[in-house]
């Protein structure tokens, strides 16, 4: 079973926006079974999984070194972590566990500045990482800008970029490509796990 760990010191980054996209995403592609664990004190996962209909992905509920053992003797082959926007304890414990670290960074100084305590925490504990440019906006310079400043501290994924559909879908329990499978999002979040599968080795 692999792990992939959203983590970042800075709250609204789009962590667990990003976290139940791919998870969902990873599911439709075939890599499942994929499971859920919110470890957010803000319960944003939580929240999103309990407005949901679908039966997949499954949440639980408890701290991921302690259900990762039982969580991959029943089969499942890729859990997805929603981290607290925090380096402390519990974040580490997460990032400890990790086969990826994802670090979603937005285009502003604010983002970039609070990325560097991730990449530390990451690099410390020997574990993978890859930054997600989120929230783009089309022909912006702080989106290179952002590039710039990212590439020296790691591989940066495919960018997702600002679109209403990716909120308007959380509030239903759906991810953006459930919601209108013929915007722009769908391939956003399709390449997106691309990469991040490609970085698992993970195949349908």
């Amino acid at each position: 079973m692999y792990i992939l760990v959203m983590a970042s010191r800075k709250g609204g980054a789009g962590k667990t926006t990003i976290a139940v996209h791919l998870a969902v995403e990873a599911q439709r592609a075939g890599a499942g079974p994929v499971a859920l664990i919110d470890t957010d004190p803000m319960q944003g996962m939580t929240q999103w999984w309990d407005a949901r209909n679908e039966a997949v992905p499954v949440l639980f509920k408890g701290a991921v070194a302690d259900l990762a053992p039982e969580l991959r003797k029943q089969g499942y082959r890729l859990l997805v972590v929603d981290t607290p926007p925090s380096i402390g304890e519990e974040v580490a414990l997460a990032v400890k566990s990790a086969s990826l670290v994802l670090i979603p960074v937005q285009p502003s100084p604010n983002d970039l500045r609070a990325a560097g305590s991730t990449v530390g925490m990451a690099n410390g504990l020997k574990k993978p990482l890859a930054f997600v440019i989120n929230r783009v906006k089309p022909r912006v310079r702080l989106t290179v800008q952002a590039y710039e400043a990212l590439a020296p501290h790691g591989v940066i994924s495919p960018l997702l970029y600002d679109r209403t559909d990716y909120a308007a879908a959380m509030n239903d329990g759906l991810t953006a490509p459930e919601l209108d499978s013929r915007g722009p999002a769908p391939a956003e979040v399709s390449a997106l796990w691309s990469y991040v599968a490609s970085r698992l080795e993970l195949t349908a």
